[in-house]
């Protein structure tokens, strides 16, 4: 059965953002699966997430402490579909990650993963994924806001997008 995933990093609210982008809830209302790489920065966000996705998976970044680091793990990894997942906030400078996070996670099939705002897919040469859907809610350097959506389906990780979220917000 195919599952619909929803893939965000760095919301950064209320600090980037007074709040989360209207199209962003409505893609966590439709997922399957809500995946997030850290840095939530308010507590009551990572509370909404948890009241309004049917399931999500999540770690903490480097901006989220206190009960964000008792409540979520630095690296999440679970299975969905046969698509062994991984989540992670950090994975260091771009030069050298795809090899070094082949190494660190040789187990998985897909490495979520964010920090830059900057979205990135790529494969390594060992047939890891790896992907950084940027932020909903902080461009920094990049043209648009982003997000990602993909599809879990027998072993098999489809129909990757990236988004862009709507000025309009």
């Amino acid at each position: 059965m195919a599952t619909r995933l929803l893939v965000v990093a760095d919301t950064h609210v209320p600090k980037r953002a007074r709040q989360l982008p209207e199209q962003v809830w409505a893609e966590v209302q439709a997922a399957d699966v809500v995946i997030h790489a850290g840095d939530w920065v308010d507590e009551s966000l990572l509370d909404d997430f948890e009241s309004r996705a049917r399931r999500l998976v999540a770690v903490w970044g480097n901006n989220d402490h206190g009960a964000f680091r008792e409540r979520l793990p630095e690296i999440a990894r679970v299975e969905v579909e046969g698509v062994r997942l991984g989540v992670i906030h950090e994975t260091g400078d771009s030069k050298g990650r795809e090899r070094r996070c082949s190494e660190q996670f040789p187990d998985l099939d897909v490495l979520v993963f964010g920090h830059s705002h900057i979205p990135w897919d790529t494969t390594t040469a060992t047939g890891l994924r790896l992907l950084n859907p940027g932020s909903p809610t902080d461009r920094r350097r990049q043209p648009h806001c982003t997000y990602m959506t993909a599809v879990a389906d027998s072993g098999e990780l489809r129909e990757v997008t990236l988004h862009t979220v709507s000025k309009d917000r």
